[in-house]
């Protein structure tokens, strides 16, 4: 028996890059998994598609992550298609690159939109249905312990707001029988952030392991935290970073 089997689980920013990856390997593991997608309707097609050629099961589901109204209704829509969550998993992120004086408010309240409020939302919804044994994971950033370099401010602080709120969550949950972690990746290998420019040479050179990771690294941990192994950590923030931040 896999060892996720019967479980139903929902990730935000499931199409592309870390969600797809993360997608991919809870349905390998026998999980019915469900996941969000905002704009990329072909690559959510795909897959779904290669889930269910592996004898897996996915759905996708356009949403929005800045629209809260989205984010509560594909949560409850879940819930009432297959009854309960037992896996949630808010990866859906964006990053915005200005300099600090050049951003806008607009800017601001786009990036915590996404990278804060749509976490909170999203487990909010959850959590009043979840049941011992649920798992509540957020891809966060290792930026949250480490600002690298400028252009960074809003990102690092949205990526920092997660880790308070794990914590808080977690001793909130816990009675219940639920964790919640946060998995903070380095530079991982995707298309928002390859490893053949410039910028990646930089990067791989403050590693303690020069190389990127990929979208399976860090699948691979949450799939730990979503089984039972997982079951004694909670309110932690894993960092996988090839030792980015040693």
């Amino acid at each position: 028996m896999k060892k996720l089997e019967n479980k139903i689980a929902l990730v935000t920013g499931g199409s592309r890059g870390i969600g797809a990856a993360i997608s991919k390997k809870l349905a390998r593991e026998g999980a019915t998994v469900l996941f969000t997608f905002s704009h990329a309707t072909e690559k959510a097609q795909a897959v779904v598609a290669e889930i269910k050629e592996a004898g897996g099961n996915a759905v996708a589901i356009q949403a929005d992550s800045s629209d809260s109204q989205q984010i509560t209704d594909t949560v409850n829509a879940a819930i009432a298609k297959f009854g309960h969550i037992d896996i949630l998993v808010s990866n859906a992120g964006i990053y915005i690159g200005k300099a600090f004086e050049d951003h806008t408010l607009e800017d601001y309240e786009r990036i915590m939109s996404i990278n804060v409020r749509a976490v909170y939302l999203a487990a909010h919804a959850v959590a009043k249905q979840m049941s011992a044994g649920g798992r509540i994971i957020t891809i966060g950033s290792n930026l949250a312990d480490n600002s690298l370099s400028s252009q960074t401010t809003l990102y690092t602080m949205s990526k920092s707001a997660l880790q308070g709120f794990t914590r808080g969550l977690a001793r909130d949950l816990g009675p219940k029988g639920i964790t919640v972690n946060l998995v903070q990746p380095g530079p991982i290998d995707t298309d928002m952030n390859p490893s053949n420019t410039e910028h990646a040479e930089f990067l791989r050179g403050r590693m303690a392991i020069p190389k990127y990771g990929t979208g399976e690294d860090i699948a691979g941990l949450v799939s730990f935290l979503a089984s039972e192994e997982g079951n004694f950590i909670t309110g932690s923030a894993l960092t996988i970073d090839g030792g980015f931040n040693a």
